[in-house]
C-alpha cells in the first residue's frame, strides 16, 4: 500500500522541498498551505514528476480548516503515515511595540497549528498502528536575534511539545521528533512570482563550519530519515541542522 504524508507549509521553501522529495520517495503527498496560489503550482510541479499530490488552502491555526484537511486526507487515501508540521509565520518587531494579536498570530500558526494537525493526525496513525510526526522549529529555540520573541517562542514551544507527543503517542506507534534549522536558503524555493537567485558572501558561508548556507534539500533529506525505518528507534528528539553554525563561536 502507497504510504501518505501531509506537509503543512508545503507549498513554498521547507516545506516544498519535503514534499518533492516525499513524492520522489514514492508518497502520496497531502500539501496545506495558506497560499492559494503557490500551493496549486506546487502541486502541478509534482504532479509532473509522475506522482500523486493534492492540496487545500488551510490556515494550520483554525481547528476548523485542520479538520476538514485531516478528514479529507483519511477518506481519499484513507491512511497518514507521515506528518510534516512546517507551517510557520514571523512577525518580527521590537518587543516593546509587539501587539498581543501579533504575538497570539504567530503562535496561533507555528504552535498551535501544529498540535492541533498533530492531534488530528495522530488519531488516524492510532487506528492503523504507526505513524511518525516531524514538527519544523529552529535554532531560534535555542538562541536568538533581537527583537524575534513571537517566533523564538513559537519554536521553543515545538521542541517542548515535541518530547511531550513522543512520550504520549508512543503507545500507539507513532515516533514525534523535530528538526531545528538554521540559516536554510529559500529564495529560490518560493513560487514563481517571488523567486530569487540566492547571493551569498564569503562571510555568510564562513559563519558555517562545513563552509555554506544550508538549502532545503539538506532538511528534506532529514524529515526522511527520521520518519522512515531507519530511524524506529529515535524519537522526542530535536535534530539542529545548522552546518555548525551555533557550535561556532566567533569573535569580532
Amino acid at each position: 500500500m502507497q504510504k501518505v504524508v501531509a506537509v503543512t507549509g508545503g507549498a513554498q521553501g521547507i516545506g516544498k522541498a519535503v514534499a518533492l522529495a516525499y513524492v520522489k520517495a514514492g508518497y502520496v503527498v497531502a500539501i496545506a498551505d495558506a497560499d492559494q496560489e503557490a500551493g496549486m503550482e506546487t502541486t502541478r510541479e509534482l504532479l509532473h514528476t509522475g506522482g500523486q499530490a493534492v492540496f487545500m488552502c488551510v490556515n494550520v491555526a483554525r481547528e476548523d480548516e485542520v479538520t476538514r484537511w485531516i478528514q479529507s486526507i483519511q477518506r481519499e487515501f484513507g491512511r497518514i503515515d507521515v506528518l510534516i508540521n512546517n507551517a510557520g509565520i514571523s512577525r518580527n518587531g521590537s518587543m516593546l511595540q509587539l501587539s498581543v494579536d501579533q504575538f497570539d498570530e504567530v503562535i496561533g500558526v507555528n504552535l498551535r497549528g501544529a498540535f492541533l494537525c498533530s492531534q488530528q493526525a495522530a488519531a488516524v496513525m492510532k487506528l492503523q498502528g504507526s505513524g511518525a510526526i516531524v514538527n519544523m522549529a529552529s535554532t531560534r529555540a535555542l538562541m536568538s536575534e533581537a527583537d524575534t520573541e513571537a517566533y523564538s517562542a513559537s519554536k521553543g514551544g515545538l521542541v517542548a511539545l515535541t518530547h511531550a507527543m513522543a512520550v504520549s503517542l508512543g503507545r500507539y506507534g507513532i515516533r514525534v521528533n523535530a528538526i531545528s534549522p538554521g540559516w536554510i536558503e529559500t529564495r529560490d524555493w518560493q513560487k514563481s512570482t517571488n523567486r530569487q537567485e540566492p547571493v551569498h558572501s564569503e562571510r555568510d558561508k564562513l559563519q558555517h563550519p562545513v563552509g555554506r548556507v544550508g538549502t532545503p534539500e539538506d532538511i528534506a533529506a532529514a524529515c526522511l530519515y527520521l520518519t522512515g525505518d531507519q530511524a524506529g528507534f529515535i524519537t522526542g528528539q530535536n535534530l539542529i541542522i545548522d552546518g555548525g553554525m551555533t557550535v561556532n563561536m566567533i569573535y569580532e
